[in-house]
Protein backbone atom coordinates (compact mmCIF):
# COMPACT_ATOMS: atom_id res chain seq x y z
CA UNK A 1 0.00 0.00 0.00
CA UNK A 2 1.41 3.23 -0.63
CA UNK A 3 1.67 6.29 1.37
CA UNK A 4 -0.93 9.11 0.84
CA UNK A 5 1.13 12.52 -0.37
CA UNK A 6 -0.57 15.53 1.18
CA UNK A 7 -1.17 18.15 -1.71
CA UNK A 8 -0.23 21.62 -0.63
CA UNK A 9 -3.19 23.87 -0.49
CA UNK A 10 -1.94 26.66 2.03
CA UNK A 11 -4.46 25.61 3.76
CA UNK A 12 -3.82 22.50 5.28
CA UNK A 13 0.13 21.90 4.00
CA UNK A 14 2.76 24.20 2.43
CA UNK A 15 4.93 23.99 -0.36
CA UNK A 16 7.94 25.30 -1.12
CA UNK A 17 7.27 27.76 -3.95
CA UNK A 18 4.85 29.02 -1.93
CA UNK A 19 7.45 29.83 0.94
CA UNK A 20 9.85 31.29 -1.59
CA UNK A 21 7.22 33.31 -3.16
CA UNK A 22 7.01 35.29 0.63
CA UNK A 23 10.17 36.80 -0.12
CA UNK A 24 8.84 39.38 -2.19
CA UNK A 25 6.36 40.57 0.28
CA UNK A 26 9.37 40.45 2.72
CA UNK A 27 11.29 42.53 0.35
CA UNK A 28 9.14 45.50 0.55
CA UNK A 29 9.36 45.43 4.70
CA UNK A 30 11.83 48.23 6.31
CA UNK A 31 14.94 47.11 6.89
CA UNK A 32 15.96 48.09 10.38
CA UNK A 33 19.23 49.62 11.27
CA UNK A 34 22.34 47.35 12.87
CA UNK A 35 23.07 48.07 16.40
CA UNK A 36 25.85 47.29 17.92
CA UNK A 37 25.10 44.67 20.75
CA UNK A 38 26.75 45.31 24.58
CA UNK A 39 29.31 42.57 25.09
CA UNK A 40 28.03 40.35 27.69
CA UNK A 41 30.31 39.92 30.78
CA UNK A 42 33.47 38.08 29.91
CA UNK A 43 33.53 38.78 26.61
CA UNK A 44 34.95 41.36 24.56
CA UNK A 45 35.14 42.32 20.77
CA UNK A 46 38.03 40.86 18.82
CA UNK A 47 40.41 44.22 18.38
CA UNK A 48 41.89 43.74 15.01
CA UNK A 49 44.80 45.90 12.80
CA UNK A 50 43.16 44.90 9.53
CA UNK A 51 41.88 46.25 6.75
CA UNK A 52 38.15 46.55 5.69
CA UNK A 53 37.25 46.49 9.49
CA UNK A 54 35.08 48.83 11.72
CA UNK A 55 36.97 51.98 13.74
CA UNK A 56 36.87 50.84 17.29
CA UNK A 57 39.08 53.68 19.12
CA UNK A 58 42.32 54.97 19.34
CA UNK A 59 44.90 54.08 22.09
CA UNK A 60 48.87 54.90 22.49
CA UNK A 61 50.68 53.86 19.98
CA UNK A 62 52.95 50.41 21.59
CA UNK A 63 56.03 48.50 20.39
CA UNK A 64 55.13 46.51 17.30
CA UNK A 65 51.82 48.27 16.53
CA UNK A 66 51.68 49.11 12.58
CA UNK A 67 52.14 51.88 11.96
CA UNK A 68 50.22 51.64 9.02
CA UNK A 69 47.01 52.44 11.52
CA UNK A 70 48.57 55.75 13.14
CA UNK A 71 45.98 57.97 14.16
CA UNK A 72 48.01 61.27 12.91
CA UNK A 73 45.36 63.53 13.69
CA UNK A 74 45.35 62.63 17.60
CA UNK A 75 48.87 61.86 17.29
CA UNK A 76 49.06 65.66 16.41
CA UNK A 77 47.14 66.99 19.06
CA UNK A 78 48.35 65.37 21.83
CA UNK A 79 51.87 65.09 20.84
CA UNK A 80 51.97 61.82 21.66
CA UNK A 81 51.67 58.81 19.44
CA UNK A 82 48.42 57.13 18.75
CA UNK A 83 47.52 53.85 16.78
CA UNK A 84 43.67 53.06 15.51
CA UNK A 85 42.09 49.92 16.59
CA UNK A 86 39.63 48.04 14.48
CA UNK A 87 36.44 45.77 15.44
CA UNK A 88 35.58 43.21 12.98
CA UNK A 89 32.26 43.22 12.05
CA UNK A 90 30.51 40.08 13.28
CA UNK A 91 27.84 38.53 11.17
CA UNK A 92 24.37 38.02 13.34
CA UNK A 93 22.85 34.95 13.18
CA UNK A 94 19.18 34.04 13.79
CA UNK A 95 17.89 30.80 14.84
CA UNK A 96 14.34 29.78 14.32
CA UNK A 97 12.60 27.27 16.67
CA UNK A 98 9.54 25.90 15.06
CA UNK A 99 7.11 24.06 16.68
CA UNK A 100 5.86 20.93 14.93
CA UNK A 101 3.59 19.32 17.61
CA UNK A 102 0.47 18.13 16.91
CA UNK A 103 -1.38 20.72 18.37
CA UNK A 104 0.03 22.65 15.51
CA UNK A 105 -2.15 20.92 13.13
CA UNK A 106 -5.36 22.64 14.15
CA UNK A 107 -7.17 25.73 12.48
CA UNK A 108 -11.20 26.44 11.88
CA UNK A 109 -10.30 29.64 9.50
CA UNK A 110 -8.06 30.32 6.82
CA UNK A 111 -5.71 28.07 7.56
CA UNK A 112 -3.31 25.50 10.09
CA UNK A 113 -1.30 26.46 13.00
CA UNK A 114 0.81 24.80 11.35
CA UNK A 115 0.71 26.31 7.81
CA UNK A 116 0.75 30.13 9.42
CA UNK A 117 4.08 29.12 11.62
CA UNK A 118 5.84 28.04 8.69
CA UNK A 119 4.49 31.39 6.51
CA UNK A 120 5.96 33.04 9.18
CA UNK A 121 9.19 31.09 10.02
CA UNK A 122 9.83 31.26 6.23
CA UNK A 123 9.01 35.43 6.50
CA UNK A 124 11.80 35.64 9.34
CA UNK A 125 14.20 33.62 7.32
CA UNK A 126 13.68 35.93 4.36
CA UNK A 127 14.28 39.05 6.59
CA UNK A 128 17.00 37.99 8.27
CA UNK A 129 19.68 37.69 5.26
CA UNK A 130 18.02 40.84 3.81
CA UNK A 131 19.86 42.08 6.92
CA UNK A 132 22.99 40.07 6.31
CA UNK A 133 22.51 37.49 8.95
CA UNK A 134 22.91 34.18 8.56
CA UNK A 135 19.78 31.84 9.08
CA UNK A 136 18.62 28.70 10.59
CA UNK A 137 16.03 26.74 12.10
CA UNK A 138 15.50 23.89 14.68
CA UNK A 139 12.27 21.94 14.49
CA UNK A 140 10.89 20.22 17.52
CA UNK A 141 8.17 18.25 18.17
CA UNK A 142 6.56 15.91 15.99
CA UNK A 143 9.36 16.18 13.68
CA UNK A 144 13.80 17.34 15.30
CA UNK A 145 15.63 18.41 12.55
CA UNK A 146 18.57 21.28 12.61
CA UNK A 147 19.59 23.11 10.03
CA UNK A 148 22.76 24.91 10.77
CA UNK A 149 22.85 29.23 9.86
CA UNK A 150 23.60 29.65 6.44
CA UNK A 151 23.88 33.20 4.71
CA UNK A 152 22.30 34.84 1.86
CA UNK A 153 19.72 33.63 -0.15
CA UNK A 154 20.53 30.06 -0.02
CA UNK A 155 20.13 30.42 3.54
CA UNK A 156 16.60 31.18 3.20
CA UNK A 157 16.14 28.82 0.64
CA UNK A 158 17.45 26.12 2.82
CA UNK A 159 15.46 27.31 5.57
CA UNK A 160 12.30 27.04 3.53
CA UNK A 161 12.80 23.47 1.83
CA UNK A 162 13.71 22.25 5.56
CA UNK A 163 10.37 23.66 6.80
CA UNK A 164 8.17 22.38 3.46
CA UNK A 165 9.81 19.05 3.69
CA UNK A 166 9.21 18.40 7.68
CA UNK A 167 5.03 19.92 6.63
CA UNK A 168 5.09 17.25 4.01
CA UNK A 169 5.80 14.07 6.71
CA UNK A 170 3.15 12.35 9.47
CA UNK A 171 3.26 13.85 12.58
CA UNK A 172 5.88 11.96 15.41
CA UNK A 173 6.04 12.33 18.80
CA UNK A 174 5.33 15.42 20.75
CA UNK A 175 8.25 17.42 22.51
CA UNK A 176 8.18 19.78 25.47
CA UNK A 177 9.55 23.30 25.11
CA UNK A 178 12.34 22.72 27.77
CA UNK A 179 13.25 20.17 25.94
CA UNK A 180 13.44 21.76 22.60
CA UNK A 181 15.02 24.61 24.92
CA UNK A 182 17.65 22.01 25.97
CA UNK A 183 18.33 21.08 22.39
CA UNK A 184 18.70 24.67 21.03
CA UNK A 185 21.22 25.79 23.91
CA UNK A 186 23.40 23.49 22.72
CA UNK A 187 23.02 23.33 18.96
CA UNK A 188 22.72 26.95 18.46
CA UNK A 189 26.36 27.83 16.90
CA UNK A 190 26.77 31.25 17.78
CA UNK A 191 23.70 32.29 17.06
CA UNK A 192 22.83 35.76 18.13
CA UNK A 193 19.13 35.77 18.08
CA UNK A 194 16.52 33.59 18.96
CA UNK A 195 12.61 33.46 17.30
CA UNK A 196 10.69 30.87 18.84
CA UNK A 197 7.00 30.36 16.50
CA UNK A 198 4.72 28.01 18.52
CA UNK A 199 1.17 27.79 19.77
CA UNK A 200 2.33 27.74 23.24
CA UNK A 201 0.82 24.00 24.30
CA UNK A 202 4.30 22.30 24.56
CA UNK A 203 5.34 24.98 27.65
CA UNK A 204 5.96 22.38 30.41
CA UNK A 205 7.04 23.54 33.79
CA UNK A 206 10.68 22.93 32.91
CA UNK A 207 10.48 25.46 30.46
CA UNK A 208 10.88 28.54 32.54
CA UNK A 209 14.37 27.86 33.66
CA UNK A 210 15.71 26.62 30.28
CA UNK A 211 14.79 29.53 28.68
CA UNK A 212 16.30 31.56 31.07
CA UNK A 213 19.45 29.78 30.29
CA UNK A 214 18.88 30.56 26.75
CA UNK A 215 18.54 34.41 27.21
CA UNK A 216 21.83 34.54 28.84
CA UNK A 217 23.06 33.60 25.01
CA UNK A 218 21.13 35.05 22.45
CA UNK A 219 17.87 37.64 22.18
CA UNK A 220 15.23 35.67 22.16
CA UNK A 221 11.61 36.65 20.68
CA UNK A 222 8.44 34.79 20.48
CA UNK A 223 5.51 35.16 18.06
CA UNK A 224 2.30 32.99 19.93
CA UNK A 225 0.76 31.78 16.69
CA UNK A 226 -3.07 30.98 17.47
CA UNK A 227 -6.43 30.35 15.63
CA UNK A 228 -8.93 32.71 16.39
CA UNK A 229 -11.15 30.23 18.13
CA UNK A 230 -8.20 29.71 20.77
CA UNK A 231 -8.28 34.05 21.78
CA UNK A 232 -11.69 34.93 22.14
CA UNK A 233 -15.06 33.32 23.92
CA UNK A 234 -16.94 32.11 20.93
CA UNK A 235 -20.49 32.60 20.73
CA UNK A 236 -23.26 29.83 20.61
CA UNK A 237 -23.26 27.74 17.76
CA UNK A 238 -22.08 24.70 15.54
CA UNK A 239 -18.30 24.25 14.92
CA UNK A 240 -17.11 21.80 12.29
CA UNK A 241 -13.42 20.29 13.16
CA UNK A 242 -11.00 18.27 11.53
CA UNK A 243 -8.07 16.00 12.77
CA UNK A 244 -6.17 13.15 11.89
CA UNK A 245 -8.58 12.51 9.08
CA UNK A 246 -11.43 12.51 11.24
CA UNK A 247 -14.13 15.58 10.62
CA UNK A 248 -16.70 16.08 13.76
CA UNK A 249 -19.17 18.82 14.90
CA UNK A 250 -18.71 20.55 18.83
CA UNK A 251 -22.62 21.97 19.23
CA UNK A 252 -21.67 25.02 21.83
CA UNK A 253 -24.96 26.63 23.38
CA UNK A 254 -24.54 27.48 26.67
CA UNK A 255 -22.49 30.55 28.36
CA UNK A 256 -20.62 27.65 31.22
CA UNK A 257 -19.89 25.50 28.15
CA UNK A 258 -18.42 28.11 25.79
CA UNK A 259 -16.33 29.42 28.83
CA UNK A 260 -15.01 25.97 29.44
CA UNK A 261 -14.01 25.84 25.60
CA UNK A 262 -12.42 28.69 25.60
CA UNK A 263 -10.43 28.08 28.09
CA UNK A 264 -9.15 24.48 27.24
CA UNK A 265 -8.54 26.34 23.39
CA UNK A 266 -6.68 28.88 24.86
CA UNK A 267 -4.03 27.22 27.30
CA UNK A 268 -1.20 27.14 24.51
CA UNK A 269 -1.75 30.84 24.39
CA UNK A 270 -1.73 31.80 28.18
CA UNK A 271 0.87 29.48 28.82
CA UNK A 272 3.74 30.88 26.44
CA UNK A 273 2.35 34.78 26.63
CA UNK A 274 2.58 34.11 30.81
CA UNK A 275 6.03 32.75 30.04
CA UNK A 276 7.35 35.72 27.93
CA UNK A 277 6.13 38.14 30.20
CA UNK A 278 8.01 36.53 33.18
CA UNK A 279 11.12 36.75 31.35
CA UNK A 280 10.63 40.35 29.49
CA UNK A 281 10.75 39.03 26.62
CA UNK A 282 9.79 40.50 23.21
CA UNK A 283 6.33 38.97 22.13
CA UNK A 284 3.36 38.85 19.64
CA UNK A 285 0.69 37.02 19.13
CA UNK A 286 -0.54 36.49 15.23
CA UNK A 287 -3.83 34.41 14.58
CA UNK A 288 -4.32 32.25 11.32
CA UNK A 289 -6.33 34.41 9.41
CA UNK A 290 -4.18 37.54 9.79
CA UNK A 291 -0.40 38.27 7.87
CA UNK A 292 2.14 37.28 10.33
CA UNK A 293 4.33 40.15 8.60
CA UNK A 294 4.00 42.71 10.79
CA UNK A 295 4.80 40.66 13.61
CA UNK A 296 7.64 38.87 12.08
CA UNK A 297 9.31 42.60 11.62
CA UNK A 298 7.90 43.73 14.86
CA UNK A 299 10.25 41.08 16.23
CA UNK A 300 12.75 41.29 14.19
CA UNK A 301 12.60 44.85 12.88
CA UNK A 302 14.53 46.65 16.09
CA UNK A 303 17.76 46.14 14.99
CA UNK A 304 20.37 43.95 14.10
CA UNK A 305 22.81 43.06 16.87
CA UNK A 306 26.06 42.85 16.22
Amino acid sequence: MSAVVPIPDGRVHVSLPELIALRARVARAPTPPVVSRVPRSGQRPGRLHGRGMDYAESRVYQAGDDVRRMDWRLTARSGVAHTKLFEEEREGRLLILLDSNASMRFGTRTRFKSVQAAHAAAMAAWYAVRGGDRVGVLVFGGQRQLLRPQAGTRGALAVAGAIAAWDALPPGADETLSSALQRAGRLMHGASRVLLVSDGFAVDAAAHGRMLGLVGKAEVSILNVADPLELAQPPAGRYPFAHGGMHYDVVLQGERQRVDFARTLGEGVRRLSALATGLNLRQRTVDTSADPLDAVVALLGTGRAR
